[in-house]
């Protein structure tokens, strides 16, 4: 069992940024990434990337102006989400995932079904 924590969210206007972070308990390889999920709407992938090489993902939505990335040194197994030029659709609820996927992290990160792991959740809010 490995546990997420997450941390990083806010309020911003329209055209600010944050930046998210996601902290893994355990070191393993495997796709991680983050799910967004707006009010009364299902979790719908944002972005991901696999632990060494593979295939990252990243949301039609969000290309340009969100990137993840990552340290996988094993004292840190962090997850970062570099988010700029944020919009109001961006409003939601945040969660740090992972998958038994370890390269194809478009595939895995295409839907919720083959997530093995959630971090609590984070808000982000952005007004216009």
């Amino acid at each position: 069992q490995v546990d997420l924590v997450e941390s990083g969210g806010g309020s911003v206007e329209a055209g600010g940024s944050l930046r998210l972070s996601c902290t893994a308990s355990t070191y393993a390889h495997r796709c991680m990434g983050w799910f967004r999920q707006a009010p009364g709407e299902r979790r719908v992938g944002v972005a991901a990337m696999p632990t060494q090489s593979g295939i990252t993902f990243h949301a039609a939505s969000v290309l340009g102006r969100f990137t993840i990335s990552r340290d996988n040194d094993r004292t840190k197994n962090t997850v970062y989400l570099q988010m700029n030029n944020l919009k109001p659709e961006d409003t939601g609820m945040y969660y740090c995932a992972t998958t038994r996927e370890d390269f194809n992290c478009v595939r895995a990160f295409s839907n919720a079904d083959q997530v093995t792991a959630w971090g609590q959740g984070i808000q982000v809010t952005v007004s216009s």
